[in-house]
């Protein structure tokens, strides 16, 4: 897949780090997850998100999933890597190592420990598009991060650095700052929604190409993009506001992990709902909760047991 070439649009999950039950990234559930997305349809997978718990895993597990996941996608679809990091000479590290892992672009937060000023944020992330010569979106989620970035930035970075062509907008209100964002670049940024959707069809209406939710509903945000690309605008309203209580349940702090999962594991995806601190398990009351937020949904999750022994 030529990186100079890409261009990015539809379906990217931020794909879950599967664990076994002492805490182990788990390669079997991990490929198992992979074929689950590529069945569903996805446009693309990002890897080491926030929903990937990227702020917990170690540089040889990041290696470790990285080679895995290649090996199972083969090309077919782009893979964009998380590479944000507390400082300006660890993003530059880790992005270089991204690209060189197989990343077609990059998707990058802002410094989230000490919050940066104007200029420390700029030098930040024009020393990481020189470094590397793939496609970077600029993660704006200062829910997550602590850290917003301005529109005006988003613009300075834009027209200084060829490589910046990306943004996947999580600051409420989303879709303003998508309209500001769209109007203010003049064609230069490309525009994802992300917030596990919470915006996904308002998104759309307001020129966002794109979703980077989490990977327990692929086949429901697929079908979603689809009947909006087609001009069934109503049809895809209507599902997006089927599946909005289940995408609000999965955004909640410190439990948003285990419901992902939860989920995921209930359908034979991935073995193990193990999440690691400071991320917490989901009590059974959260888990009633959450399944009966998909009832009458149908999705592709809960019938992969079934499914995969079909295969």
């Amino acid at each position: 897949m030529s990186n100079s070439t890409i261009k990015l649009e539809g379906v990217y999950p931020i794909v879950a780090t599967p664990f076994t039950e002492k805490g182990e990234v788990d390669e079997s559930s991990l490929r198992e997850l992979i074929r689950f997305q590529l069945e569903a349809g996805v446009n693309g997978l990002a890897l080491f998100g926030n929903a990937s718990e990227m702020y917990t895993l170690l540089d040889r597990e990041r290696e470790q999933i990285a080679e895995i996941v290649s090996d199972e996608v083969k090309g077919r679809v782009p893979l964009v890597f998380g590479s944000g990091h507390t400082g300006l000479e660890g993003a530059v590290q880790l992005s270089k190592w991204a690209q060189k892992a197989g990343a077609d672009a990059l998707m990058v937060l802002p410094p989230y420990m000490v919050k940066p000023d104007g200029k420390r944020m700029t030098e930040y992330f024009e020393a990481i598009a020189r470094a590397v010569d793939i496609p970077i979106m600029l993660q704006d989620a200062p829910i997550a991060s602590g850290v917003a970035i301005p529109v005006a930035t988003m613009i300075k970075l834009a027209e200084e650095c060829d490589n910046i062509t990306y943004v996947k907008v999580e600051a409420p209100p989303t879709t303003v700052k998508i309209s500001e964002v769209l109007e203010r670049s003049e064609g230069r940024l490309t525009v994802f929604g992300g917030l596990n959707g919470m915006y996904y069809y308002e998104e759309l209406c307001r020129g966002a190409v794109g979703i980077m939710p989490a990977c327990e509903f692929p086949d429901l945000c697929v079908e979603i993009f689809r009947l909006f690309q087609s001009g069934e605008r109503a049809a895809a309203r209507a599902l997006f506001y089927r599946v909005l209580p289940f995408i609000r349940i999965g955004t909640i702090a410190g439990y948003a992990m285990g419901v992902h999962k939860e989920v995921l594991k209930a359908g034979g995806v991935i073995q193990s709902a193990y999440v690691r601190n400071p991320n917490a398990p989901i009590d059974d009351t959260l888990r009633s909760e959450v399944f009966e937020t998909l009832t009458d949904l149908d999705p592709l999750v809960l019938r992969w047991r079934q499914r995969s022994k079909a295969r």
